[in-house]
């Protein structure tokens, strides 16, 4: 249970998109909540529409999609 916990903190502290400070608890979120693809997670969350335009972040979405997604198929 406390690695539960730690994990949770540390998604809501680590930042994925830097330049729009979006959260990994945020980009987990948009994804259990539906979004399969970078751009649906990016036009749920704002990630990718800093200064940067996505070059920091893109990657990072990509990597939580796969992994997120994987954990919900049946």
């Amino acid at each position: 249970m406390d690695n539960d916990i730690n994990s949770e903190i540390m998604d809501k502290i680590t930042k994925v998109c830097i330049c729009k400070a979006i959260s990994r608890a945020a980009i987990k979120k948009a994804i259990q909540d539906g979004a399969k693809t970078l751009l649906e997670v990016q036009q749920v969350t704002g990630a990718g529409s800093g200064p940067c335009g996505g070059r920091r972040c893109t990657l990072k979405i990509l990597e939580l999609l796969e992994i997120e997604g994987s954990r919900q198929q049946p």
